[in-house]
């Protein structure tokens, strides 16, 4: 890369970042980043995005990540970089490739505890990547590196650097080696995928899980499962790809899951882990066999114990093993698990039906209707929390839709930040954001965003003014829910003042109107929908000790002088009693 004369080092990282494939940086400008800034304005290429609040910026840079692209977020010294860091945790657990540009104190006064200065090494458990660039021949070098790690390795890379940098002259002579992509194609060797074949070939009851991993095996997946008579659960991460046209699957497992996922990954004989790492070994706790594929062989065996763990790709490793494999004719266990799929799909349609009654809408009635509405191609974003759960069990895959969230760092308030990288990657989408109160209340000032770049995003609000989840894992110990209640303000009349279309529903029979009013409509807009806090989540491993211990919270409440609470509690809940 040629270097012209007179290059100052600010004018060497855009021409870095331009080649990556940059093309947008979120950010909060200021001090260290002031001369970095006015080189991205006299170069106009790449945009800087002003978000109010720098964690949102990380969370939009996930989402670009999460699509497809290379997302990019910025923080100046101190307090900017710092707010990065929840954003970052979740892009690298999530595995999306991010590039965190992170300046510094001036390098004079590095090690004088100066104003707004921090210990760096804050990044390391967030990152693949994580160095400081003191000098011109360092920052090139250290960039290309930053962005290497962070696309190869999934994940992110942080290039550090004090703001005085910038306006010195770019080193003419310095490595400045573009971004490489190779592709390589990982499997297991022969000896140990003839191993797997002649396992998979004399078991009986096989399960398959699938993972994000097989988000490019999608055909190979359903084809091993066609020929083994498997009942196919998958994660939530996987969901949208897995879950439509698909006469193996049978939904989830874990905390937002079914029985008949549950089913399929403990109740047979040998279970096929296919690109997951999923963490709730609880879950998982049976005497089936497991094996175990993944491309990161330091993740083989940390959740539960292995017969097998292999590494490799899922897509070439299956395309190796399918020939060897035996197609089986028994599928009871298969339909077994269909089976109990079907009545779990009946109780969602049931709870779905039922609109609730004024200010208690039912909020499954709320996330199927958006599933009806939303387009073929939609992308979905959705805070942690009761919101994950509605979208899990409501949202349909379509094969070209997109679900995302804060589903392996558990995150509040994810869902409006990665709404915005979403619309500004794929501005041709609809962009739907599965908001929780508590999650639009944390980060709202970013509704200024929203509104600024005029981004044509729907957030609805499932407002059951509490802290839902949190609710009922109080609930579930046997604890009476404490803290968790929310007052909050009226978002719609928020949202307006912003300059971001507003609508409040609390009546059941008004909300389809609204919805497909805010969906057509050519720009922002927020859906303010008063739903019953009171609805249930339970997990499909609902045991006789955590109904006890929720019933004990109930009385709690009762006692503790807050019956009109447990008596609302109770006449929910006692609508869900079948589907245990």
């Amino acid at each position: 890369m040629e270097n012209p004369m007179g290059r100052t080092v600010a004018e060497q990282l855009v021409e870095m970042l331009k080649a990556a494939g940059i093309r947008r940086i979120y950010g909060v400008t200021g001090d260290s980043l002031n001369f970095f800034n006015d080189a991205l304005r006299r170069d106009g290429s790449i945009d800087w995005i002003h978000v109010r609040h720098e964690e949102v910026g990380a969370y939009a840079a996930m989402a670009e990540g999460v699509l497809g692209g290379m997302g990019c977020c910025a923080g100046s010294s101190g307090p900017g970089h710092v707010h990065l860091i929840n954003g970052l945790y979740d892009a690298h657990r999530w595995g999306a490739p991010v590039l965190a540009l992170a300046s510094t104190i001036t390098s004079e006064d590095y090690g004088t505890e100066s104003f707004q200065s921090t210990d760096l090494n804050m990044f390391d458990g967030c990152s693949h990547y994580n160095e400081v660039a003191t000098t011109p021949p360092q920052l090139p070098r250290m960039l290309q590196q930053a962005l290497q790690h962070a696309w190869n390795r999934k994940g992110v890379g942080v290039c550090a650097f004090p703001g005085d940098l910038m306006t010195c002259n770019a080193e003419e002579d310095a490595l400045c080696a573009d971004l490489y992509r190779p592709q390589p194609v990982m499997t297991p060797s022969d000896a140990e995928i003839q191993l797997l074949a002649e396992l998979i070939n004399s078991s009986e009851d096989i399960g398959i899980y699938a993972g994000v991993g097989c988000a490019d095996a999608r055909a190979e997946v359903i084809e091993l499962a066609r020929l083994l008579k498997a009942p196919m659960a998958y994660t939530l991460k996987a969901k949208m790809t897995l879950e439509y046209d698909n006469p193996h699957a049978v939904g989830l497992t874990g905390l937002l899951g079914n029985k008949a996922g549950a089913r399929a990954i403990t109740g047979g004989k040998l279970l096929l882990m296919l690109g997951s790492d999923f963490p709730w070994k609880e879950f998982l706790d049976s005497s089936i066999k497991i094996v175990q594929i993944d491309t990161k062989p330091e993740r083989l065996g940390r959740r539960v114990a292995l017969h097998m763990g292999l590494c490799g790709d899922i897509g070439p490793t299956l395309r190796t093993l399918l020939p060897l494999i035996t197609p089986k004719t028994d599928d009871r266990f298969l339909n077994a698990c269909l089976a109990d799929y079907a009545e779990v799909e009946e109780d969602l349609h049931v709870h779905a039906a039922d609109p609730g009654e004024e200010n208690l809408i039912k909020p499954e009635f709320v996330a199927a209707m958006i599933d009806r509405l939303a387009d073929n191609d939609a992308i979905f974003t959705t805070d942690t929390g009761m919101s994950t759960v509605w979208a899990a069990r409501y949202l349909h895959g379509s094969g070209k839709r997109t679900l995302m969230g804060s589903f392996s760092h558990g995150s509040m308030a994810n869902a409006m930040p990665q709404s915005i990288g979403a619309a500004l990657h794929s501005p041709e989408r609809q962009v739907i954001a599965f908001c929780g109160d508590g999650g639009i209340s944390m980060l709202m000032g970013d509704l200024m965003t929203i509104a600024q770049y005029n981004l044509p995003i729907k957030l609805i609000v499932f407002n059951n003014h509490s802290l839902g989840m949190v609710e009922l894992e109080m609930q579930v110990a046997g604890l009476p829910d404490w803290q968790t209640k929310m007052i909050n303000p009226d978002f719609a009349m928020v949202a307006e003042a912003c300059g971001i279309r507003g609508y409040l529903v609390t009546d059941p029979d008004k909300l389809e109107n609204t919805l497909q009013e805010a969906l057509l409509h050519n720009g922002p807009a927020l859906v303010d929908v008063f739903t019953n806090p009171h609805v249930p989540t339970l997990p499909p491993h609902t045991s006789v000790g955590v109904m006890s211990r929720y019933i004990q919270s109930q009385a709690k409440l009762a006692l503790g002088g807050r019956m009109d609470e447990a008596w609302d509690a109770f006449r929910t809940n006692i609508k869900y009693i079948r589907d245990l």
